[in-house]
């Protein structure tokens, strides 16, 4: 049975929180906050800069111009950690090499606790590495990464840190923690053995069984934040076995039909919203055990990076998930200063901006290939009304929303009624090629068929 949601709503805003009807006040972003990256023969253009606004930045381009590559250098900047480096088992999240016969470098500036750090580290050939300033990064905050294959990564001030002896990194903990797409259902272990993740199966159905903790009532309030509509809520069933040859209880959701469904066989989208869920919720919990031993505060400001943000979500969900990510964020952490970076391929993502999207914050990124260069431009963000519009826009390119042959058959079309002649049996081709291809309420049809009726063409 569908769930009805309760009354709530959600905000963009970065210091007013709409939850359930009131309004929490929220301390506006004033640390922790990537600032700027500046590229230098790395990646696919010679030059590439941008300046982050505080609390929103989203980048589209087309596939193949650096969206994914951009993310794991600000990954990269924020952890000093490449995801492939730390958890060999990926397939992304590789060093950036710069261009083999140039000099490359990274520079970049982020707020750490106290004031602005910035770095430039230059790649040298010899040692195959990047070099900078020595030191653990002085960002003060939480860094989670969402790759578009699965996996998870999260950098954790209490928990990845480390001392520099003689200007060399002495790394007394792991550098930052790397899920591979399994490995987040299944845990991750160190070479000795050690758990660093008991994954989403087993902590969701410990969570689940152990009342006496608020994890899994968190949880679900994640789950219901990240849900794709107000009456389609993803709600955990009893956990079940499913396999006689594996003895562990696995996670169910309550499908909107009445039947409960292992997550493991629930769809592509539903496990990709299930394990953000989770890795939001296990990165908070463990940082505050941690802070707790460490007996220093838990960190205020939360850096999200997330590749395909609208990665196997329907159309309805894409409406949703940006804004619903910040509410979920504070629903874990109330005073939390969110600063998200993620990359889009939707316009829905984009469509659903519009109402809160405000420049002083947030900023829209396009890559672009102009005469075979790449350009990244920061842009000025409009608000056309609605996907198609912003599909043909310059976030998207196309110089048309329906299907290539309906264009070309428009297009034919449109160059015969400028024609200075036209025979009637012409214009009968095209009129009985237009009706077979077009919804007989069109509006191109429509206007076609009043200029066949004026000029006698359909007689």
């Amino acid at each position: 049975m569908k769930q009805k949601h309760t009354n709530s709503r959600f905000s963009l805003n970065s210091h007013l929180v709409f939850t359930d009807n009131t309004v929490r006040r929220v301390p506006k972003f004033t640390e922790g906050m990537f600032e700027t990256i500046k590229l230098t023969n790395v990646g696919p253009a010679p030059e590439i800069k941008m300046a982050f606004k505080p609390r929103l930045n989203i980048l589209t381009g087309d596939n193949g111009l650096g969206k994914s590559f951009l993310l794991d250098i600000i990954w990269w900047c924020l952890t000093r950690t490449w995801p492939a480096n730390v958890n060999p088992s990926l397939t992304a999240g590789k060093m950036a090499l710069p261009h083999s016969d140039k000099k490359g470098e990274i520079s970049f500036a982020f707020t750490g606790a106290k004031k602005s750090h910035a770095y430039t580290s230059v790649f040298e050939p010899g040692l195959q590495a990047w070099t900078g300033k020595a030191g653990r990064p002085a960002i003060p905050g939480l860094v989670i990464y969402a790759m578009s294959d699965g996996s998870l990564a999260t950098w954790d001030p209490s928990r990845n840190y480390w001392r520099t002896k003689d200007g060399v990194d002495i790394q007394d903990r792991p550098p930052a923690y790397v899920l591979g797409p399994q490995e987040v259902w299944d845990g991750l272990r160190t070479k000795n053995n050690s758990v660093i993740c008991n994954g989403l199966i087993s902590d969701w159905v410990s969570w689940q069984k152990d009342t006496s903790h608020p994890y899994f009532a968190n949880l679900k309030v994640l789950l219901r934040w990240l849900s794709p509509s107000d009456t389609e809520i993803m709600l955990p069933g009893e956990p079940d076995r499913i396999s006689l040859d594996d003895v562990r209880d696995i996670p169910t959701l309550q499908m909107p039909y009445g039947q409960s469904v292992p997550i493991v066989h629930a769809s592509s989208g539903m496990r990709r919203i299930a394990a953000l869920s989770y890795f939001l919720l296990w990165t908070w919990y463990e940082h505050v055990v941690a802070s707790k031993l460490l007996r220093v505060n838990p960190a205020n400001q939360v850096i999200i990076l997330i590749d395909e943000i609208e990665s196997h979500l329907h159309p309805k969900w894409q409406r949703r998930i940006v804004p619903a990510v910040f509410s979920a964020m504070r629903e874990i952490h109330k005073t939390a200063q969110v600063q998200l970076i993620t990359a889009t391929h939707s316009p829905l993502v984009m469509t659903s901006l519009e109402p809160k999207f405000d420049e002083e914050q947030d900023q829209w990124f396009d890559i672009n290939l102009n005469d075979n260069k790449v350009e990244l431009q920061a842009c000025v963000f409009e608000r056309y009304g609605d996907a198609n519009s912003w599909l043909t826009s310059d976030g998207f390119d196309l110089s048309s929303t329906r299907a290539i042959e309906t264009e070309q058959l428009l297009n034919e079309a449109s160059y015969l009624l400028r024609q200075k002649e036209i025979k009637k049996e012409e214009a009968l081709d095209m009129h009985q090629k237009l009706i077979r291809t077009l919804n007989e309420k069109d509006p191109f049809l429509v206007r076609w068929r009043y200029t066949c009726e004026m000029e006698g063409w359909l007689e």
